[in-house]
């Protein structure tokens, strides 16, 4: 596994998504990006580094691009404290910031079934899982992806991707705020039961998730309340 590396990176690009969801690129200062592996996580500081100092205050995101593009990195947040809103304010194109990467750990085992829940920007854990799954994975893998609202379904594109190439993948969305029921979107929020039946293998699965503290304590608790032992449940928290 490549060592974190310091790099300079100017801000490409941003997209605002309403609400207060930004989708950011990064493109480094003269150096392509160090390698990482789909589920790994990188610091971004908006105060200038100083080699000879101490590396400024950060903030860790999920490195949302594939690992295939060396000459950005691409991340997606939600303003939810005083640092997010400090980067709300000044991360815009052109400007210069620094991230250290790759750290992490937060792996997707395809030896087995795996089902994946997503919620907001939580889905970026496994955007460049879903990225890399360019031929048909080893094994069955299922999303459930969830958003306050359609447009902050913010990687459906990518998701769609999977659906469309891919035999043994499969998603559903969940919109907690439906203005009009789509045939593909569940309303409400993620739950267990709205899916456990279209599982193909509930019981053999290995269980990821990433997403807001509330999401990631009831889905715990309604997968242990189905059976799901411990081993088989690997959450990425990040708030």
């Amino acid at each position: 596994m490549a060592s974190p590396q310091k790099l300079r990176c100017q801000v490409k690009n941003v997209v605002s998504h309403g609400e207060h969801v930004y989708t950011v690129d990064l493109v480094p200062d003269g150096l392509p990006l160090p390698r990482f592996k789909p589920g790994q996580f990188f610091h971004l500081a908006l105060d200038p580094y100083d080699p000879a100092g101490f590396w400024p205050e950060s903030r860790v995101f999920s490195i949302a691009s594939s690992t295939r593009e060396r000459d950005k990195v691409q991340f997606t947040y939600s303003v939810r404290g005083r640092y997010t809103a400090r980067m709300e304010k000044e991360i815009a194109t052109g400007r210069e910031v620094w991230v250290k990467m790759p750290y992490g750990e937060f792996f997707v085992d395809v030896s087995g079934p795996v089902v994946l829940f997503a919620g907001g920007t939580g889905i970026t854990a496994f955007t460049a899982f879903l990225h890399d799954l360019v031929d048909n994975p080893p094994c069955h893998v299922t999303l459930l992806y969830g958003a306050r609202h359609h447009r902050l379904l913010v990687y459906r594109s990518l998701v769609d991707r999977c659906i469309r190439d891919l035999t043994k993948f499969q998603a559903f969305y969940f919109v907690e705020h439906l203005e009009q029921k789509a045939s593909d979107e569940l309303p409400g929020i993620i739950t267990i039961a709205s899916v456990w039946q279209h599982n193909p293998e509930p019981t053999n699965s290995n269980f990821y998730l990433s997403g807001p503290p509330a999401m990631l304590k009831a889905l715990l608790k309604q997968l242990r309340d189905v059976g799901v032992m411990g081993h088989s449940i690997h959450i990425d928290a990040w708030e």
